[in-house]
């Protein structure tokens, strides 16, 4: 039997507060489950979890679903996104590759 992954409050609350939006979205559009599942490119079993707040659906699908309904993800619009992901890299480049864990004793005595 596979292990199951327990999740925080936080993050169960937020999986199904995003789907229940995302559920209202495509209400409001007046799209069925099926409709929604085709734009996705997803099975209507899929979009089912998505809307409960499943939390093993990919999450480019569920930003996907949610794009497609209207809600604004991180409220930025597109030049906001592409401005904030150049910005990120930018700053992703100054610092290290890797980081290095572990004791390790400094010869600070010169």
């Amino acid at each position: 039997m596979p292990e199951s992954r327990a999740y925080s409050n936080y993050t169960g609350d937020a999986l199904s507060l995003l789907g229940q939006l995302i559920k209202l979205g495509r209400q409001k559009r007046k799209w069925s489950a099926d409709e929604l599942a085709e734009r996705v490119g997803i099975s209507r079993p899929t979009l089912r979890k998505i809307e409960k707040g499943f939390p093993n659906c990919s999450i480019g699908l569920v930003f996907e679903a949610a794009y497609l309904v209207g809600i604004p993800l991180f409220d930025l619009d597109a030049k906001s996104i592409a401005y904030h992901l150049t910005h990120t890299a930018d700053l992703l480049t100054l610092l290290p590759q890797s980081i290095r864990t572990g004791d390790r004793d400094v010869d600070d005595d010169f």
